[in-house]
């Protein structure tokens, strides 16, 4: 999953980008009440979201091409 993320479009990882906050949201939430499986899953969805928002930056940045 690290590497699943590089052949992505500006418009693909703007969308990816967003399903993965809402998760990352929905977990946050639900480690408040307590009824979370996995909490390592924290984790892991936060470091999606940095490679995600590395992968937008660099299109911003025009290191990547569309």
């Amino acid at each position: 999953m690290k590497n699943s993320y590089k052949e992505l479009t500006l418009d693909e990882a703007k969308a990816k980008y967003e399903e993965i906050n809402k998760k990352y949201f929905d977990l946050r939430m639900n480690m408040v009440v307590g009824h979370v499986e996995n909490p390592l899953e924290k984790r892991s969805l936060r470091r999606n979201l940095a490679r995600l928002n590395t992968i937008i930056r660099e299109y911003e940045l025009g290191l990547r091409k569309a």
